[in-house]
């Protein structure tokens, strides 16, 4: 599956994120929420997440949502415009506020954690079709959403059935699953995520949040109950991702329709932001028309840049450094091993080789 080339219009981007950004509140030191003495302030959000790692890569974005007109508000705003995402469609609301949070970190990998969230009645969940810029959200060569607006109202849910119809021109559409189970207020979310993936062209999940929402256990049973999207991505942790595509011609599977790639061993800061990393590493390589294998090395890279983060966002490596090592041999990629700072070090070891 080929992405749509560049437009010369200069209203259209690479990629659209539409969804809800909120302050997050990382503690200082180790400890359970109620021992913490004090907390870093950072951002957060799956869709902005992404943003910003693509924008970071080099690609052109748009993040469009609703933020109170509050200080949080315009934290969000210049931090994320900091990144280089184009920040114009973000409304403001004068009357609800900017979603926060607070988590704990350091065992955030053993999903031994703490989340306190301050979200309910933001102004993200009361985003409709008629309060959101559609023309801004469909000017983009990819639109990329996720199944947690749908679970934040019901206006969000018809904001997303309205933005992924069918319509001449539509941009593909990028679905990252996103299960949460404490943001649906009934039981209708496995079936409002299954219809809004079977309508987007790129869906990503992980295996576990299948079985969890779905209760489908392996990526073709995935694929079953979800034949429409031309490529399906199942994450399997620490078991790699797969990519089941309709087009037999860009996978490497002996029946034609799957290629898997194994995840890289990594030293885990945090394991937040890594399925938000993921899909921004797997769309950059899309954009640039490359093939599956290497948009799955190229997801898994920017998630080990996540991983090795304490936070939500991490730079991704650089083209160059991304290019070099997604087209190792499968015996060199299965010896790789990532820490923190492992972007840095290898660019300037790079750098290094390349000065004289």
């Amino acid at each position: 599956m080929t992405v749509t080339g560049p437009s010369h219009d200069p209203g259209v981007v690479d990629v659209v994120a539409l969804g809800e950004s909120m302050v997050t509140f990382l503690p200082s030191t180790p400890g359970r929420l109620a021992d913490v003495p004090s907390f870093d302030r950072a951002i957060g959000g799956a869709e902005s997440n992404t943003a910003c790692m693509l924008a970071a890569a080099g690609h052109s974005v748009r993040w469009i949502s609703r933020v109170g007109a509050d200080p949080f508000g315009d934290h969000l705003v210049e931090a994320i415009a900091g990144h280089g995402v184009d920040v114009s469609s973000v409304a403001r609301d004068p009357d609800r506020p900017t979603g926060i949070y607070f988590r704990t970190a350091g065992d955030r990998a053993t999903d031994a954690h703490e989340v306190a969230y301050y979200r309910a009645g933001s102004a993200a969940s009361a985003m409709t079709p008629e309060n959101v810029d559609a023309d801004a959200a469909l000017t983009g060569r990819v639109l990329h959403l996720s199944g947690i607006t749908a679970a934040l109202s019901d206006g969000c849910l018809r904001l997303l059935r309205e933005l992924t119809a069918p319509r001449p021109g539509r941009p593909l559409i990028s679905f990252d699953v996103n299960y949460r189970a404490g943001l649906w207020r009934n039981a209708a979310g496995p079936h409002v995520l299954l219809d809004l993936a079977r309508r987007a062209d790129i869906v990503f999940v992980g295996e576990d949040e299948a079985r969890d929402v779905w209760g489908l256990h392996g990526a073709r049973a995935v694929r079953e109950a979800l034949p429409e999207p031309e490529l399906l991505v199942v994450k399997q942790g620490r078991g790699g991702a797969v990519v089941l595509d309709k087009d037999p011609g860009d996978c490497e599977d002996t029946d034609g329709t799957a290629t898997h790639v194994p995840a890289l061993r990594v030293d885990v800061t945090a394991a937040v932001g890594a399925g938000d990393a993921f899909a921004a590493g797997f769309l950059s390589a899309a954009l640039r028309a490359l093939p599956v294998r290497e948009r799955l090395r190229y997801g898994h890279l920017f998630a080990a840049a996540a991983l090795t983060a304490p936070g939500d966002l991490a730079p991704p490596p650089s083209t160059a450094l991304a290019d070099r090592l997604a087209d190792l041999d499968d015996a060199a990629w299965g010896r790789l091993r990532l820490g923190p700072g492992w972007t840095t070090a290898m660019e300037r070891a790079d750098e290094e080789v390349r000065t004289p």
